[in-house]
């Protein structure tokens, strides 16, 4: 492995000891054969989640470890894994281990194949057809996602799955703001990226507990929507830039 990897999987991790190695484990056999890294962002976790990351460091020379001196956040923890890859293509996925590792490939190969187009900004994963969660989730999850399309116009079914491949300079052009990971394909729409999706697997929590409600979900997301209209609202795209002799 060279000291500088293509792609940097980044992992927003709280309170997930028991989830967090056997996940690192997954995505170093899921990425066999490339040159990459994980990082994992402990949130400030009141439980063994970094001690158990520190320890398997040795396990897995690809791994590192980033810890926030104070809890902030999903996406606070997604920017500061960011922040700190080498790699030009970033993937994340939940800490939870909801999201199969194998789906990493899917879309890491999407964003890098050869006749992408050149604005390609991010690959999502879409699970709408394979969630293992309860009716109940699974409906919230749907009754968001539907507003959220039809009011942004992202075109996107999911956005909520944490499974995603992006161009990490693509992703530092975006404006940051709490909840921004829910948001990233209508923020990335914004800059002129242009956005995919691929279906991938999901799968059932085995270890903890989700650190969302429904009815908080919900009503961070609609709060957060009324942000997204505005900044679009006050979006001016020069469609590139060139130097001029």
């Amino acid at each position: 492995m060279s000291q500088t990897p293509d792609i940097s999987v980044v992992v927003p991790a709280y309170n997930e000891a028991g989830n967090v190695v056997p996940l690192a484990r997954e995505i170093a056999e899921a990425l066999a054969g490339r040159n990459f890294e994980i990082l994992f962002v402990d949130d400030c976790s009141t439980d063994g989640t970094r001690e158990e990351l520190i320890a398997a460091k040795g396990e897995l020379p690809m791994l590192r470890v980033i810890g926030h001196r104070h809890n902030a956040g999903q996406s606070r923890s997604v920017r500061t894994g960011v922040m700190h890859a080498r790699g030009a293509i970033v993937a994340t996925l939940d800490g939870d281990g909801q999201n199969p590792p194998d789906g990493l490939p899917i879309v890491i190969d999407a964003l890098m194949r050869a006749d992408a187009p050149e604005n390609l900004g991010l690959v999502g994963g879409d699970r709408s057809q394979n969630r293992q969660d309860s009716a109940w989730k699974k409906f919230a999850s749907r009754f968001g996602n539907g507003i959220r399309k039809r009011m942004l116009n992202d075109n996107c079914n999911d956005t909520g799955c944490g499974l995603k491949a992006f161009k990490r300079q693509a992703y530092l052009q975006l404006p940051f703001f709490d909840h921004q990971h829910r948001f990233l394909p209508a923020l990335m729409n914004r800059e002129g990226y242009l956005c995919e999706f691929r279906p991938v697997s999901h799968r059932h929590r085995t270890i903890g507990a989700s650190k969302y409600t429904n009815f908080g979900r919900l009503f961070a997301s609609l709060t957060d929507m009324m942000g997204m209209m505005w900044l679009n609202s006050r979006a001016r795209n020069p469609r590139g830039s060139d130097e001029l002799l």
